[in-house]
């Protein structure tokens, strides 16, 4: 009997050495403490957005011609109405003096006419009342009423002429204007295509060519950014948004959302997109330029003081590996996740500030149950 305790306790302390030399070294992994902090709910572009103006005009003259007037240079700042270039147009010019000569020409024949129309209307008056008092013919009577008809509607005839004629200097004004090209509104001068002394003619149909001065109005700007459409209908007008630019890293810009297009862009049959517009509302954004790229992260919700953890530490959209400090192991608790962004996700249920979860989830041998240390 004696002999058979001995033997079971050899066996049991050989088992026992066998699974102490053979057990799973403890699986490394990197811890985090949960805390308490800020969380938002966004939605982001999915590729990149562009600073847009809110005027932005390819300017080009209406008519073909030589270029021998620019006055204005990239980078310029120009009002609304001001001369931007000028095409040769001395020939329309020329019309312009001649036609407002044959305007003053009808002018004074209408005048001429009305003077005469005049005389034979008081000729035919004369006759008329001598007429009645047999003293004058019928037939001078008649005569004298006809040719005052005639003359009156000579005169109106003339007075047609003549309004004609100044119609015309209208006409010819406007094919001069055709050779002008003015600002439309206040803006910075972008571009010039075009040189002094250099020919330019209309973009043919069906091919675009690049406007002859880009004009933009750069007081007013806003990003155009496309967001998926299964985000789309969480978006609409007003909400806040955060704006960041390449070229300016190290900061963002406040904004809000003020257009949501009411149609789906299919450009990528698998990566349908909305665009929105969201404005800037930095007063401090004088050195933005249109065509930047830029990103927009629109604030959908936002809670200030919760139990958080960072996004890419949940596991299925629900759980998250935790720490045990009493045994050295790991659980994979179940967690009720409540609004969340990239970065941060808050935890209404199943997790308390201070207990310690894995962000190395992606490591090898990290598991329920497993035996853990930390880095």
């Amino acid at each position: 009997m004696k002999r058979f305790g001995i033997i079971t306790g050899l066996t049991i302390a050989v088992i026992a050495a066998g699974w102490f030399l053979t057990r799973p070294d403890p699986v490394s992994v990197s811890l985090i403490t949960v805390a308490r902090g800020p969380v938002s709910s966004t939605i982001s572009n999915t590729r990149a957005g562009t600073v847009e103006a809110c005027r932005r005009a390819g300017l080009s003259p209406a008519t073909g011609g030589q270029i021998v007037v620019l006055s204005v240079a990239n980078g310029d700042l120009v009002e609304q109405g001001e001369l931007l270039l000028e095409l040769w147009n001395e020939d329309l010019k020329a019309e312009i003096r001649l036609a407002q000569r044959e305007a003053t020409a009808a002018q004074s024949r209408a005048g001429e006419a009305c003077v005469i129309a005049d005389f034979a209307r008081r000729e035919a008056n004369r006759l008329t009342m001598l007429l009645e008092d047999g003293l004058a013919s019928e037939e001078d009577t008649d005569r004298a009423v006809g040719i005052a008809e005639s003359s009156a509607a000579g005169c109106t005839t003339a007075h047609d002429n003549a309004l004609v004629a100044a119609a015309r200097i209208e006409v010819t004004e406007a094919a001069l204007e055709r050779t002008r090209l003015v600002a439309p509104f206040a803006g910075i001068i972008a571009e010039i295509n075009g040189e002094l002394g250099e020919f330019v003619t209309p973009s043919p149909v069906g091919i675009p060519t690049p406007p002859t001065v880009d004009l933009i109005d750069s007081s007013c700007l806003y990003i155009s950014a496309p967001i998926d459409e299964v985000d789309a209908p969480a978006v609409r007008e007003g909400l806040p948004a955060r704006i960041s630019l390449d070229a300016f890293s190290d900061r963002t810009f406040s904004g809000h959302v003020r257009r949501v297009a009411p149609y789906v862009l299919d450009i990528e049959k698998q990566a349908r997109t909305v665009e929105i517009e969201a404005e800037i509302d930095d007063p401090d954004k004088a050195a933005l330029l249109p065509g930047y790229s830029a990103d927009v992260e629109i604030l959908l919700a936002s809670e200030d003081d919760v139990v958080r953890v960072p996004t890419s530490v949940i596991v299925d959209g629900n759980q998250v590996y935790v720490y045990d400090e009493a045994t050295g192991r790991l659980e994979l608790r179940e967690i009720e996740p409540g609004i969340s962004n990239w970065e941060y996700t808050a935890i209404t249920r199943g997790l308390s500030a201070g207990e310690r979860i894995v962000s190395s989830i992606d490591r090898e041998g990290v598991e329920d149950g497993a035996a853990a240390r930390s880095d």
